[in-house]
């Protein structure tokens, strides 16, 4: 039916509709969790949960991806909303960069694609939890630029909250029941999958079109050292944009190529960084954030890998 079309394009074709359909269950599955998070997470429990030392915030934010387990696709709409809700920055982005990675799914994945072997998954936690400590420092005691983009929006609805919070409580005689709030989580998921969608779509296209028309065979050429190896499976990383559930079998297959310390690279910065979750954090955080967020943890992962 389709046969008067280029292969390459037909090519590209089958990998945008197979990282889209892979992509879309974890992308709702994580604005269903922000319309949650809307709903039932208040300023107040904020404070109760998160510490107030900067440090101690931070590692909570590094292990909470362990006993909430999110895929990258669906972790920037998780992410703006527990800012949205007064969660720290720093907390928030460790978060972020851990839980694709130290969520026993995908843990387990790791497991089994490298034989039964604990080698690469505690690699692959270990790498993930440097990357959060080094991330949330930064955001935490160094970084002074605003981050997301509707800042200002949000700092006055947390101005208004005890207004809001004191008209709710005079209006206790109409509470609302279990059902209406299910039913603003579902309305709010909905709303936030219509908005981040269009960036999956974007993202997809972009990644297809790169691993159809990049030239992969000469990067996979460029094994001759141990630092050129690694930037070439964070490329590889950030162009397949794998989901992290998926992406360790493709890590196994080329571990006779490249090697221990590459397929760790990849392993780490994938889940972190790709097409698909850029484009999203591009439409909620300011594009110098971004840019420096992208460097640092290129850095760490390159390092990390180096002496793994």
């Amino acid at each position: 039916m389709f046969d008067f079309l280029p292969h390459s394009v037909l090519q590209m074709s089958t990998i945008f509709l197979s990282i889209v359909i892979e992509a879309i269950p974890f992308v709702l599955l994580g604005c269903i969790i922000s319309g949650a998070l809307q709903v039932f997470l208040t300023p107040e429990r904020v404070k109760k949960i998160i510490p107030k030392n900067k440090f101690l915030a931070i590692l909570v934010g590094s292990f909470l991806g362990f006993f909430f387990p999110s895929c990258e696709c669906g972790i920037v709409p998780i992410v703006t909303q527990f800012m949205k809700k007064g969660v720290p920055e720093h907390t928030a982005f460790a978060f972020m960069v851990t839980a694709p990675i130290i969520n026993p799914i995908v843990l387990f994945s790791t497991y089994i694609a490298f034989g039964n072997s604990t080698k690469f998954a505690l690699l692959r936690a270990l790498g993930s939890l440097l990357v959060a400590l080094v991330i949330g420092s930064w955001i935490a005691y160094f970084n002074r630029s605003p981050i997301l983009k509707n800042e200002g929006a949000i700092n006055q609805e947390h101005a208004e909250h005890g207004h809001v919070h004191h008209e709710e409580k005079s209006h206790s005689e109409h509470p609302e029941t279990v059902w209406t709030k299910i039913w603003s989580v579902l309305v709010h998921g909905i709303d936030e999958f219509f908005d981040t969608g269009r960036y999956l779509i974007i993202g997809a296209l972009l990644a297809s079109g790169m691993q159809v028309f990049l030239p992969t065979q000469f990067m996979l050429q460029l094994t001759s050292s141990k630092i050129i190896g690694i930037l070439v499976m964070l490329v590889l990383a950030f162009t397949m944009s794998l989901c992290s559930e998926a992406d360790a079998f493709v890590g196994s297959s080329l571990l006779s190529l490249f090697g221990t310390n590459a397929i760790v690279a990849f392993l780490v910065f994938g889940p972190m960084v790709d097409i698909k979750n850029l484009m999203m954090m591009k439409h909620n955080f300011h594009g110098k954030f971004i840019v420096q967020l992208i460097a640092l943890i290129s850095v760490v992962v390159t390092i990390f890998a180096l002496v793994v």
